[in-house]
Parts: C-alpha cells; structure tokens; sequence
C-alpha cells in the first residue's frame, strides 16, 4: 500500500541545550557522630540561613551489628544540633547486602516516610550502610520529589573508596544487576575510617578489588604501592587502608569528572573493568558472593583474556593474579563453567556480556588491559580465549 507523505513544515527544529553542573565534596573523618565533631552539622547547615533542616535516617542493620550505640549516637547528635537537624522519627532500619537491592518494598519504605513526615527538597536523606543500602536509598531519594538532598555514609571499603562517591543509585530487577536507577549525585560524602575496622575479613577484602581495578586501568603508581602492601591490607594495617581508600576515591572521582560522559551517555564504561563478568557471577551464585569478590574474579578472567590475546606481558599477568591472591581472594568459581557451549543460556557466564551491552545500550564496549594502569577498550571479544582464560585461572587457582 502507497503511503502518502504529508507536506513538511518549514520550521526549523529549536535547538535546546541546558548545562547543569553538580559539586558535592567527599569528606574524611573518624567519629562522625561524636559530639564535639561538627563535621555533619555543618555539611546540613551548608550556607543556608534557613534551619533546622530536616532529616530522615537509614540504616545498614549489618552495621548495627558492630555498632550498637550508633542509633543512641545519631539520636544525641540531634539533640546537640538541634538548631540546625531535625531527625524525622526513628531510623529507617534495612538490610545490608544485595537483599536490599533485590526488594523493591524498601524502596516503598522510605517513599512512605518521606510522605508521613513531609520532606521536602531541601530536606535530607541521611543513608548509613554499605554500598548496596546507599544505592537503595539514594534511589529512594532521587525519586522522591524528584530529588531530595542525599548524605551518604559508607560504612565498608567498597562504600568508601568506590560506589560511595560516584553520582549512580539504583536496585536490581528482572535478574539483572542494576536494572532500575538513576544518576543523581550526592549532597555530600561522609567517609568515616571508624566505621571499617569492625568490618569482617570479607567486606575488609571485598573493596580492595575495586582499588585494584582503577589502579589497572589507571595508575601503574598506585597498583605498585597495592602489591608492595599487599600482605600489611590482607591483615588489616589501617594506614596503609586509609591511604589506599583516598587515592581510590580520587581516582574514581577524577574520571566521574574528567572523563566527559559523568552520565553514561554513550556506551563506554571504563571505570567497569572486570564488571561485566562480576554482575553475571553475583547474580549465578545467588549473591554469595560479595561484590568485590566478584569483581575479583572479573578482574582475573579480564586480565587473563588480556595476556592471551597477546595484550600484556606474561610477567604482568602473573604480578597481578599473585597480587589478588596475596590480598586473599578466590580467581574461580564453578560458575564460570556453567553452560560455556551455550552462550544464550541464562545461567552461562556470556550471557553477561549481552547484558553489559544492553544496560550500557549500543555497541558492546568492555575494558581490557595493554600493560598495568594502561586500559584499553575493545569492541568484540573472542569466546574461545575466554573459555581458555577460564581453564586457565581454574589450573592456576588449584596450583596455589
């Protein structure tokens, strides 16, 4: 059937274009809710004449745990700036972990408070936890108004050194990491070091992995100063923890800013080195795995595609595994052979890449290395190397 064309309008398209910049600061402390700090009150107070603002807490209940005067400290500290906070009733209490990304009825939560006690856009949320909570809440937050004001504090190393500082939120639906989000910076970052030394050895470890990737992809200096300090990190040496979760978040900031796409416009994501395949192996292991693990092994498989494909030097290759091994983690899992000839298959480690591609849209683009702080990114891939950098991390993980 012929379709008429209608007659073009001779008008020209109005060409709109809004820049909008953001500046939030990445604050460094210890005792964040001591009462002679006044680090937070300021951060509320800002530059505003009008206070007190109002506040609405959540928190970690993993953090709890560890820190059970916290809800006693949060509720004194409000009472001391009274002038300047008004905490919105009790705590939200949530859990920690990839639980709370996988349930949308925490989301619903905090929207429920935030319309109970009137919030409004100059209002706070005040997100304690690891990364997970601060992706929830600050999720919440964004959405809610269509932005209320979000102070995170990251109480793990990943918080702190990675997810904690970027301008993401988001909850997982559909199977898929990440799936619902948005990108909203925070008010400001809290970073406080008291909070990691109760964590486990796990979460303690877990962060590392993202210090490791930027320093990959990045910083020959900085994964240099990780490997000579490898074993004074696996046991828990605060200074050298310190300094490696500061020059973490620099680097990580640095990009956010510097690379021009803070927003993830195009389909590029080189700050995701090793991720593609991490998102997949959380989600196969039923989220046993922690993030950073996770992003260990991605990182592992990455780096070992990378040496195959005649990208870096075996010495390189072997000075990095080594390095994640001292620092504790596990570079194989069972996962990463499930249904390898079948790379469709829901439950096959490939499948991972289709999703980056989809959550990034356009072309697969994924990080590779061309020599340590030298990331490159590659557009195709060659399965059969992958499958051989599978067999060979599982040979080398059980000849150590």
């Amino acid at each position: 059937m012929a379709i008429k064309q209608k007659t073009a309008l001779n008008l020209q398209p109005i060409n709109q274009y809004v820049q909008v910049s953001f500046k939030y600061d990445v604050h460094f402390t210890r005792g964040l809710f001591e009462l002679d700090n006044l680090l937070l009150a300021q951060v509320i107070a800002g530059n505003e004449e009008i206070t007190p603002k109002r506040v609405l807490v959540v928190v970690d209940e993993g953090v709890l745990n560890y820190q059970n005067a916290l809800l006693k400290k949060i509720a004194l500290y409000g009472q001391c700036y009274a002038d300047v906070i008004t905490l919105t009733g009790e705590p939200i209490i949530v859990p920690g972990g990839e639980a709370v990304k996988n349930d949308s009825r925490f989301i619903e939560q905090i929207h429920q408070r935030i319309d109970a006690v009137g919030l409004c856009r100059h209002s706070y949320v005040l997100a304690i936890g690891g990364g997970a909570v601060l992706d929830m809440a600050g999720y919440a937050a964004a959405t809610a108004h269509r932005g209320i004001r979000l102070l995170r504090v990251p109480t793990t190393v990943l918080g702190q050194n990675d997810s904690g500082v970027g301008v993401k939120n988001g909850i997982n639906a559909f199977g898929k990491k990440n799936f619902l989000g948005t990108f909203m910076p925070p008010y400001a970052v809290l970073n406080d070091f008291d909070f990691i030394t109760s964590l486990d050895d796990r979460d303690w470890r877990s962060g590392i992995a993202e210090a490791v990737k930027v320093a990959l992809i990045k910083d020959v200096d900085f994964f240099n100063f990780i490997m000579t300090y490898a074993d004074r990190l696996a046991n828990r040496d605060m200074e050298i923890m310190e300094k490696l979760i500061y020059r973490c978040s620099q680097l990580h900031l640095e990009h956010i800013a510097g690379s021009g796409d803070p927003f993830e416009m195009g389909s590029s994501r080189p700050l995701d080195f090793g991720h593609w395949a991490a998102h997949k192996l959380e989600h196969l292991t039923n989220y046993s795995l922690r993030h950073g693990e996770a992003v260990a092994i991605g990182i592992a498989l990455d780096t070992t595609y990378s040496y195959l494909t005649g990208r870096l030097l075996q010495s390189e290759w072997q000075r990095i595994l080594v390095t994640l091994k001292k620092l504790g983690f596990t570079l194989y899992v069972s996962a990463l052979k499930e249904q390898l000839d079948n790379p469709d298959h829901p439950n096959c480690i490939f499948r991972g890449l289709t999703e980056f591609r989809e959550h990034l849209g356009g072309k697969l683009t994924i990080t590779l290395l061309e020599g340590i702080g030298q990331g490159i990114e590659v557009n195709e891939v060659d399965l059969s190397f992958y499958k051989d950098a599978i067999s060979l991390l599982q040979d080398w993980e059980i000849l150590r």
